[in-house]
């Protein structure tokens, strides 16, 4: 599990690090409150191991709630790589623009990969980019893999603004 949250930091701070240097190119999102309802479909997720016969159509659904302008809560269930059920929960930080994509990591708790504490629940950072206009937008997740248990990929997760 510490492996898992080390190489999840390591990679935001990859995507992050060149920021430091980037002048006009980033920008920062102001924090300021929002009260923003998004209804959230499963992701399609291109996997790293493409020999491993993985599930890439993740059916599900999920909902986000923007209360800030750098912070959404996320909750949702899809059916997950290893053809099972898995829940999450947890919260997508994005500090960052570069244009209109938004930059930062969903930080969250997930569940229902059988390789992965029997199914049970874990916490996991994903680097996360978001494309919004109007009522509609993408969440575009690298997932790292973790040894034999989880399998990285390109995740898009496809959304909806009710209010």
């Amino acid at each position: 599990m510490k492996r898992l949250l080390e190489r999840g930091a390591a990679a935001l701070l990859c995507i992050l690090a060149p920021l430091a240097h980037a002048g006009d190119l980033f920008t920062a999102i102001e924090p300021e409150p929002k009260s923003e309802f998004w209804l959230d479909s499963g992701f399609l997720t291109g996997h790293f191991n493409r020999d491993k016969d993985l599930n890439g159509a993740n059916r599900g659904l999920g909902a986000e709630y923007r209360f800030g302008g750098t912070a959404s809560a996320a909750v949702g269930r899809f059916y997950n790589s290893d053809r099972a059920w898995s829940s999450y929960a947890g919260v997508i930080w994005q500090p960052l623009a570069v244009g209109p994509v938004r930059l930062g990591a969903a930080l969250a708790a997930f569940n229902g990969y059988p390789h992965m504490r029997d199914g049970g629940w874990f916490p996991a950072a994903v680097p996360t980019a978001t494309v919004e206009y109007q009522r509609f937008g993408v969440n575009v997740g690298f997932v790292p893999s973790y040894k034999d248990r989880l399998y990285g990929g390109i995740s898009v997760q496809l959304k909806l603004r009710l209010w």
